[in-house]
C-alpha cells in the first residue's frame, strides 16, 4: 500500500477514535450515559420525598444526574429492578419481600412511609362493613401490591377471604373512573387516590388501613445489589437526600404548610392541591432503618405467611443494607 495513503488513514482513525470519545464523553455528560441513575417509582404520594428531592434539585447538587421511571405497580417495579432496567425504586415493603424470597438481588436501604391506603366503595355498593364485601366487585393495585395484602389480612380478620369476593387488577388512576361508572363496588388504593374517590360524591371510605393494621410498613427504598457495589457513595447520598426530604416533608405538615410540599408534586398526581394536603398529612413519612422498623417489617412478613403470600419469612442479612 502507498505509504501516503497508509499515512492518511492512520490519521482518519486516529481523528474517528478522539471525535468519538468526545462524543460520548458529551453523551455521559448530557446524562444520557451508564452514569444516569434510574429510579422507579409509583404515581402516588407515598413516594413524596423522591419528588420533593427531584424538584429541588437535590440530585444535582450531589452531581447525581437520574431518570425517574413510573411504573403501575410494586410487582412491575420489581420485575424492572429484576431485569438491571431499574437502578433505585419507591415501592411497596411488599413486592420487595416476595422479589428477595425470589432471589431478587435487591436491598431495602431506607424506610419511606406507614400506612397511607384505604378501601373505598360506592354507597350504592350496600356495603358498610367487611361482611358486607362478600360477593362485590373490588380492584386493587396488583396481587404483588401492599394493599392486595392488607385486603386479604382484612377479610381473613373478618372470617372471609379473597375468593368470596370478585376481586380484579387495575390501573390505580383508572379506579376512581370505574366507581363513578359503577363498574366496580369498590377499590383498595394508596394515597392521594383514596382521599380524591372518597371525595366524589356516592363514596365512602370503608377503612383505612391504619385502621386495618395501623403501623403497617408500606414503601421502602431499595437499590439494586450490582448498584449497590458499583456506586457505594452515590447510594448513600440517596439515602441522604431522602431523609432531607423526608425531613422537609414532615416539618411543613407539622407546621400546616402542606400546601409547599404539594407544590413540588408532580401535576398527575396532584388533581386537587387541597385534597392532596389532606393527604399528606393523613400518613407519616419516615427514613432509615431502625430496629422499630425492622421488628414492624418482621411481624407484617409473619402476617404474609400467614395469609399465604409468603412461604416463609426473608432473613434481615437478606433484606437490608445500611450506610
Amino acid at each position: 500500500m502507498n505509504k501516503k495513503i497508509t499515512f492518511v488513514l492512520v490519521l482518519a482513525l486516529a481523528a474517528f477514535l478522539v471525535m468519538g470519545s468526545a462524543s460520548a464523553g458529551l453523551f455521559d455528560f448530557l446524562g444520557g450515559g451508564d452514569d444516569t441513575v434510574k429510579i422507579g417509582y409509583l404515581p402516588s404520594d407515598h413516594d413524596a420525598a423522591l419528588f420533593v428531592a427531584d424538584a429541588q434539585g437535590k440530585y444535582a447538587e450531589k452531581n447525581i444526574t437520574t431518570e425517574l421511571v413510573q411504573f403501575n405497580n410494586g410487582g412491575d417495579l420489581m420485575t424492572a429492578m429484576a431485569s438491571g432496567e431499574v437502578d433505585v425504586g419507591y415501592v411497596g415493603i411488599a413486592p420487595v419481600l416476595s422479589s428477595v424470597a425470589k432471589g431478587v438481588p435487591v436491598k431495602v436501604v431506607s424506610s419511606a412511609q406507614t400506612e397511607g391506603s384505604g378501601i373505598v366503595v360506592t354507597d350504592e355498593s350496600g356495603i358498610t362493613s367487611a361482611a358486607d364485601l362478600k360477593g362485590k366487585s373490588i380492584a386493587t393495585p396488583g396481587e404483588a401490591s401492599i394493599q392486595y395484602v392488607l385486603l386479604s389480612y382484612y377479610l381473613k380478620q373478618n372470617n372471609l377471604s379473597t375468593d368470596d369476593l370478585n376481586v380484579s387488577a387495575m390501573k390505580v388512576p383508572s379506579m376512581n373512573d370505574a366507581l363513578k361508572t359503577k363498574q366496580i363496588d369498590g377499590i383498595i388504593t394508596f394515597q392521594p387516590y383514596v382521599s380524591i374517590a372518597a371525595n366524589d360524591s356516592g363514596n365512602i371510605v370503608l377503612e383505612n388501613s391504619s385502621g386495618m393494621l395501623p403501623n403497617h410498613p408500606c414503601c421502602v427504598v431499595v437499590a439494586s445489589d450490582d448498584f449497590i457495589k458499583n456506586h457505594n457513595d452515590t447510594v448513600k447520598d440517596i439515602i441522604a437526600i431522602h431523609e432531607n426530604a423526608t425531613k422537609f416533608i414532615n416539618d411543613n405538615v407539622k407546621n400546616g404548610n402542606a400546601s409547599e410540599v404539594v407544590k413540588l408534586l408532580p401535576k398527575d398526581i396532584v388533581s386537587n392541591p387541597d385534597l392532596e394536603a389532606k393527604s399528606l398529612e393523613s400518613f407519616p413519612f419516615i427514613s432509615g432503618i431502625d430496629n422499630s422498623f425492622k421488628a414492624d417489617v418482621d411481624a407484617f412478613q409473619k402476617l404474609e405467611v400467614d395469609i399465604g403470600i409468603l412461604n416463609k419469612t426473608v432473613d434481615q442479612k437478606d433484606l437490608y443494607w445500611e450506610a
